[in-house]
Protein backbone atom coordinates (compact mmCIF):
# COMPACT_ATOMS: atom_id res chain seq x y z
CA UNK A 1 0.00 0.00 0.00
CA UNK A 2 3.07 1.84 0.59
CA UNK A 3 4.59 1.64 -2.77
CA UNK A 4 0.98 2.86 -4.51
CA UNK A 5 1.37 6.20 -1.94
CA UNK A 6 4.86 6.91 -2.79
CA UNK A 7 3.89 6.71 -7.39
CA UNK A 8 0.85 8.69 -6.31
CA UNK A 9 2.90 10.96 -4.57
CA UNK A 10 5.71 11.82 -6.90
CA UNK A 11 2.99 12.16 -9.84
CA UNK A 12 1.15 14.85 -7.68
CA UNK A 13 1.57 18.63 -8.30
CA UNK A 14 3.43 21.14 -5.35
CA UNK A 15 2.21 24.32 -6.79
CA UNK A 16 -1.86 24.45 -7.59
CA UNK A 17 -4.22 27.44 -7.42
CA UNK A 18 -7.01 27.45 -4.84
CA UNK A 19 -10.57 27.64 -6.34
CA UNK A 20 -13.70 26.19 -5.67
CA UNK A 21 -16.80 25.38 -7.50
CA UNK A 22 -18.77 28.92 -8.80
CA UNK A 23 -15.06 30.23 -9.97
CA UNK A 24 -14.78 31.12 -13.24
CA UNK A 25 -11.22 29.87 -14.24
CA UNK A 26 -9.09 30.11 -17.06
CA UNK A 27 -7.50 26.24 -18.09
CA UNK A 28 -3.92 26.59 -19.93
CA UNK A 29 -3.96 23.03 -21.54
CA UNK A 30 -1.47 21.71 -23.50
CA UNK A 31 -2.60 20.45 -27.32
CA UNK A 32 -0.61 18.36 -29.63
CA UNK A 33 -1.43 18.75 -33.10
CA UNK A 34 1.11 16.80 -35.17
CA UNK A 35 4.76 17.51 -33.90
CA UNK A 36 3.62 20.60 -32.59
CA UNK A 37 2.61 21.55 -29.12
CA UNK A 38 0.45 24.55 -28.39
CA UNK A 39 -1.45 25.98 -25.23
CA UNK A 40 -4.95 26.46 -26.08
CA UNK A 41 -6.72 28.19 -22.86
CA UNK A 42 -10.31 27.11 -21.98
CA UNK A 43 -12.09 29.65 -19.68
CA UNK A 44 -15.43 28.64 -17.88
CA UNK A 45 -17.19 28.21 -14.69
CA UNK A 46 -16.31 25.49 -12.47
CA UNK A 47 -19.05 23.88 -11.72
CA UNK A 48 -18.21 20.42 -9.65
CA UNK A 49 -14.70 19.49 -7.96
CA UNK A 50 -14.84 15.50 -7.60
CA UNK A 51 -12.08 12.46 -6.37
CA UNK A 52 -9.07 13.21 -4.06
CA UNK A 53 -5.24 13.02 -4.23
CA UNK A 54 -4.24 12.19 -7.48
CA UNK A 55 -7.26 11.50 -9.49
CA UNK A 56 -8.46 14.95 -8.15
CA UNK A 57 -10.91 16.20 -11.28
CA UNK A 58 -12.72 19.55 -11.73
CA UNK A 59 -15.41 20.05 -14.48
CA UNK A 60 -15.57 23.31 -16.46
CA UNK A 61 -18.81 24.53 -17.94
CA UNK A 62 -19.03 27.73 -20.91
CA UNK A 63 -21.03 28.76 -23.45
CA UNK A 64 -20.18 28.73 -26.94
CA UNK A 65 -22.18 30.22 -29.59
CA UNK A 66 -25.33 29.65 -27.24
CA UNK A 67 -24.14 25.97 -26.64
CA UNK A 68 -23.23 24.72 -23.26
CA UNK A 69 -19.75 23.20 -23.14
CA UNK A 70 -18.56 20.81 -20.77
CA UNK A 71 -15.07 19.35 -19.75
CA UNK A 72 -13.65 17.87 -17.28
CA UNK A 73 -10.06 18.41 -16.41
CA UNK A 74 -8.12 15.95 -14.13
CA UNK A 75 -6.12 18.40 -11.73
CA UNK A 76 -2.62 16.97 -11.54
CA UNK A 77 -2.60 16.28 -15.24
CA UNK A 78 0.81 17.31 -16.80
CA UNK A 79 -1.10 18.55 -19.93
CA UNK A 80 -2.37 21.20 -17.36
CA UNK A 81 0.37 24.23 -17.43
CA UNK A 82 -1.66 26.76 -15.17
CA UNK A 83 -4.81 27.86 -14.05
CA UNK A 84 -5.97 31.14 -13.17
CA UNK A 85 -9.09 32.21 -11.30
CA UNK A 86 -10.34 35.26 -13.30
CA UNK A 87 -13.14 35.63 -10.99
CA UNK A 88 -14.28 34.50 -7.09
CA UNK A 89 -18.02 33.20 -7.60
CA UNK A 90 -20.28 33.36 -4.09
CA UNK A 91 -22.39 30.08 -4.05
CA UNK A 92 -23.64 27.98 -1.31
CA UNK A 93 -23.56 24.30 -2.97
CA UNK A 94 -20.67 21.73 -3.77
CA UNK A 95 -22.06 20.55 -7.30
CA UNK A 96 -23.68 23.40 -9.67
CA UNK A 97 -25.55 21.26 -11.80
CA UNK A 98 -28.50 23.21 -11.83
CA UNK A 99 -26.74 25.63 -14.50
CA UNK A 100 -27.08 23.50 -16.81
CA UNK A 101 -30.61 24.39 -17.16
CA UNK A 102 -30.62 27.96 -16.65
CA UNK A 103 -30.09 30.58 -19.33
CA UNK A 104 -28.88 33.76 -20.16
CA UNK A 105 -28.76 36.21 -17.09
CA UNK A 106 -30.03 32.99 -14.72
CA UNK A 107 -27.28 31.47 -15.73
CA UNK A 108 -24.62 34.29 -13.40
CA UNK A 109 -23.32 33.80 -10.46
CA UNK A 110 -23.35 36.51 -8.02
CA UNK A 111 -18.88 38.00 -7.74
CA UNK A 112 -17.88 37.13 -4.58
CA UNK A 113 -16.11 40.62 -3.24
CA UNK A 114 -14.32 39.58 -0.39
CA UNK A 115 -12.27 36.92 -0.06
CA UNK A 116 -13.20 34.29 3.08
CA UNK A 117 -9.72 34.30 5.32
CA UNK A 118 -8.92 31.07 6.37
CA UNK A 119 -6.57 32.40 9.42
CA UNK A 120 -7.55 31.18 13.03
CA UNK A 121 -7.51 33.86 15.95
CA UNK A 122 -4.94 33.05 18.49
CA UNK A 123 -5.31 33.24 21.63
CA UNK A 124 -3.05 34.93 23.75
CA UNK A 125 -1.14 32.28 25.32
CA UNK A 126 -0.99 30.59 21.65
CA UNK A 127 0.57 34.34 20.38
CA UNK A 128 3.06 34.07 22.78
CA UNK A 129 4.26 31.01 21.42
CA UNK A 130 4.36 32.07 17.60
CA UNK A 131 6.32 35.11 18.32
CA UNK A 132 8.49 33.36 20.53
CA UNK A 133 8.80 30.08 17.73
CA UNK A 134 9.63 32.98 14.91
CA UNK A 135 11.82 35.03 17.52
CA UNK A 136 14.02 31.66 17.37
CA UNK A 137 14.08 31.01 13.72
CA UNK A 138 15.47 34.28 13.13
CA UNK A 139 12.50 35.27 10.73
Amino acid sequence: MNEIRAIEESQMKENLTFFRPGDTVKVHFKIVEGGKERIQIYEGLVIAIKNSRVGRTFTVRKNSYGVGVERVFPLHSPRIDKIEVSRSGKVRRAKLYYIRHKIGKAAKIKELLGKKSTVTKNTPASAQNNSARTAASGK
